[in-house]
């Protein structure tokens, strides 16, 4: 049994040995399920970015993550958000938030001026999150397009995004 966290997470950047841990946190917040959502087939064809993904740690215990790809929307650069997963006993704390807010700040700056997810919008709205720019974006498989957020890391970043989301431009 795993005793409840008694402050705050702390935030570190994704290393490569992480790749397991996360794995198993997902799979326990997820299930087998995670591998048919559009979010996955986006994963799939990006490019992920380690250095823009964070882990929550309560001392060696992973708690919490949140990965970040590149995409391409259309003709127009972007990264994509997720998964997000949080383990119940420190949602307390707004790990998740805090995961969101790290990696849109190393999105922003690493130069990117926009990021895209499949997620619910009171949830993510917090965040500067909204499904009307991403209304004209084409996932790769079936999606309830309400679900399809984004948010401009820039003034102007989310202006005018149409069109499928497919591999990174070279």
């Amino acid at each position: 049994m795993t005793l409840p966290a008694a402050k705050a997470p702390t935030l570190k950047l994704e290393q490569p040995l992480d790749g397991p841990a996360v794995e198993i946190l997902l799979d326990h917040a997820f299930g087998p399920g995670r591998f048919t959502k559009v979010s996955e087939r986006v994963r799939e064809i990006a490019e992920f970015r380690q250095d823009l993904s964070f882990c929550a740690w309560d001392g060696e215990r992973l708690v919490g993550c949140v990965r970040m790809t590149r995409i391409a929307i259309g003709e127009t650069e972007a990264v994509f958000l997720g998964p997000l997963a949080v383990e119940a006993d420190v949602r307390k704390f707004g790990t998740g938030g805090a995961l969101v807010l790290a990696a849109c700040d190393a999105a922003r700056a690493a130069g990117f001026a926009r990021v895209l997810l499949v997620g619910d919008e009171p949830y993510f709205s917090r965040f500067g999150f909204s499904a009307a720019p991403a209304k004209d974006v084409r996932l790769p498989g079936p999606v309830d397009q309400r679900r399809v957020l984004a948010r401009a890391l820039r003034e102007g970043g989310a202006d005018g995004l149409s069109g499928r989301v497919t591999a990174p431009l070279p």
